[in-house]
């Protein structure tokens, strides 16, 4: 397909309009008192995260976020330090990762819980003498 230069004029203003439509970040900064790092939007709104909650940023210390950046187009922010990226679009949706980070997370916070239901399946399982085997097909 050969681009015309009518459909670069066309991509330009559904550019143009996005932008518009969506707020930017105008200024990031990692404030130290709170904990949290704050993104000033273009709509006057303040965008305020613990690190600790984002992909790439769980292990950040506070020295790895003094350092922040905002892309040419407003929608991401990065941390030099850390080499991490979040998305703003995603970030105002209340997603501070991808499908399969958070699907790890929430696994995880699963496997540590603590419900009747689990403390009693882990005594019936000790009672048998452990976890049942997986029933797996012999390889022929």
């Amino acid at each position: 397909m050969e681009l015309t230069d009518e459909m670069i004029a066309l991509a330009i203003q559904r550019g143009a309009e996005a932008r518009n439509r969506n707020p930017v970040a105008t200024s990031v900064r990692y404030d130290r008192r709170i904990g949290r790092v704050v993104i000033a939007l273009s709509s006057g709104l303040e965008l305020a995260f613990s690190p600790h909650l984002a992909q790439g940023l769980e292990a950040a210390k506070p020295s790895d976020l003094q350092e922040i950046e905002i892309s040419p187009s407003g929608l991401g922010v990065h941390f030099p330090k850390l080499d991490a990226d979040l998305y703003l679009p995603a970030l105002l949706e209340g997603l501070l990762g991808s499908a399969n980070w958070a699907a790890s997370k929430m696994g995880a916070k699963g496997g540590k819980a603590k419900t009747p239901a689990k403390v009693a399946a882990a005594r019936a399982n000790g009672a048998k003498g452990g976890r049942p085997r997986k029933n797996v097909p012999a390889a022929a």
